[in-house]
């Protein structure tokens, strides 16, 4: 048995010879260990099991890093170990997405009787939640904290921290119908990424002992070993709270100015999540239908886009600042660059910054026949578009609303869009979404402009646009959309 440092997970290894080879000194560059060989999960009836084995991924003297590129949207996903600096392409098709790599575990469970019950393949995502597992081992990580990706993703970067542990069970796992009853399990894996990083047999399977139980109905009570929270929705993104960047203590005073140097580039990504939809029964709108769909404009960098709205004394209204930066980090510069208003409504309460993207709908022939009243943003870092660009950071400090736009107290705050991610909003709202009701079937385009009124200060503008085609069809009501792939991407 390896003990952790405090705070870190006891760790059970596979086997005796797995514990003779390790005291020989040899450590393989990743091993699969469990933190006990007795697992003990719940089984919630309308909802499943939760597989979670308690199954680990550990690094050993090495981080372990890998990169996922695409070229284009024509281009599949290229992956590549880091070694010394240097590429190691992983094995052709193990890696086919941005969601980690493809296959990796492979998971069989057998019922009492040794029937196999489970009997499948897991993808497995390097990033996570992970802890040291070692006290000598490096205090922190530098990797991304999860495989999230956007539909239109160019760039990943996966990795865990040498003596640093990853849990196998992903955050994108479904539950299985395992009903109650005692279960053998073995998590291991598979050969193909066995080889490549070349770990011993001992070190790639663990077996368990698995017991299903009902969960246990918590009432009013609160018993022990009861959830009391309701299981997760699969699919929904996964938001983390994190402290708001803080703005400069006063709005700037002396010569303004926009020196040379690294900026930001703001890109639109083509529009994904189209549908069409009537308006909500009894209101004006049931009459109607909307064509709704997402959309993100990104930071391709070299420099981390920081706007600054200092307000105005007794308004719903802030003056807004781009701050700039050089190479080494230090701010040198700054533009008075628009306004940021407050948005009382329910489900934004927080302040907008004017004019970040705008959103039309186009006919065959590009011109635009309907607009979106969505003009201005609270801009939040929702989604990792590229990390390997750059002065990307894997880790961005406002990656969801509440912490990122301030309250109606506010007299300041301050929004950023990190270098590598994007920010999505989705116009489902009437206003925000393209009212299609009176427009006759055929080629329409959605269009998403970045930085629309060029008020913000980039180094390139030439990527603002994207196009995304679609196709309407059917009658009132009964309105249909057909949206053709992005090269290889089907992302309707």
């Amino acid at each position: 048995m390896l003990l952790a440092a405090a705070g870190s997970l006891a760790l059970v290894t596979a086997g005796a010879s797995g514990a003779a080879a390790q005291r020989q000194g040899a450590e393989p560059p990743l091993k699969i260990v469990a933190g006990s060989t007795d697992v003990t999960l719940d089984r919630f009836s309308d909802y499943g099991v939760d597989l979670d084995l308690g199954t680990h991924l550990v690094a050993g003297k090495s981080a372990i890093e890998v990169r996922t590129t695409r070229k284009s949207y024509n281009d599949p996903v290229v992956a590549q170990l880091i070694v010394n600096g240097k590429p190691k392409p992983l094995p052709k098709g193990a890696v086919t997405d941005f969601t980690g790599l493809g296959r990796f575990l492979h998971v069989t469970i057998k019922d009492a009787k040794g029937k196999k019950v489970i009997d499948r393949d897991q993808a497995f995502c390097l990033n996570g939640e992970g802890s040291r597992t070692r006290p000598d081992a490096p205090d922190t990580s530098p990797y991304p904290d999860d495989c999230n990706a956007n539909p239109f993703t160019l760039g990943a970067v996966w990795g865990l921290q040498a003596g640093w542990s990853a849990n196998t069970y992903g955050s994108n796992a479904e539950p299985v119908d395992l009903p109650v009853g005692k279960y053998t399990a073995t998590v291991s894996v598979n050969r193909v990424y066995r080889d490549f990083f070349k770990i011993p047999a001992y070190d790639a399977s663990v077996g368990l002992n698995l017991t299903v139980k009902e969960a246990e109905d918590c009432g009013h009570g609160g018993a022990a070993g009861c959830r009391h929270q309701a299981p997760k929705v699969l699919g929904a993104p996964e938001v983390k709270k994190t402290s708001a960047p803080k703005p400069n203590a006063s709005r700037p005073t002396g010569r303004a100015g926009v020196p040379a140097g690294p900026k930001p580039d703001l890109r639109a990504l083509p529009a994904w999540q189209i549908t069409v939809q009537p308006g909500e029964e009894g209101t004006p709108e049931a009459k109607k239908d909307f064509l709704q769909f997402s959309a993100n404009v990104w930071n391709a960098g070299p420099s981390t886009l920081v706007l600054d709205g200092f307000r105005r004394q007794g308004k719903d209204l802030m003056d807004a600042y781009q701050y700039f930066y050089d190479t080494n980090g230090k701010q040198v510069g700054y533009q008075k660059t628009g306004t940021m208003e407050w948005d009382p409504r329910d489900g934004h309460t927080h302040w907008h910054f004017t004019d970040f993207a705008r959103y039309s709908l186009l006919n065959a022939k590009q011109t635009e026949v309907v607009r979106s009243q969505k003009e201005a943003f609270c801009l939040a870092a929702t989604d990792s578009i590229d990390y390997t660009v750059k002065n990307a950071n894997w880790h961005p400090s406002n990656t969801d609303l509440h912490t990122a736009c301030g309250n109606h107290g506010s007299l300041s705050v301050r929004e950023v869009l990190d270098v590598g991610s994007g920010d999505t909003y989705v116009q489902s709202l009437p206003g925000q979404s393209f009212d299609v009701t009176d427009l006759p079937n055929g080629t329409y385009y959605v269009q998403v402009v970045a930085n629309p009124e060029k008020r913000l200060f980039e180094s390139n503008t030439a990527n603002n646009v994207s196009l995304r085609k679609v196709v309407l069809g059917g009658t009132l009501h009964h309105r249909t959309v057909k949206v053709p792939p992005v090269g290889v991407i089907d992302a309707p």
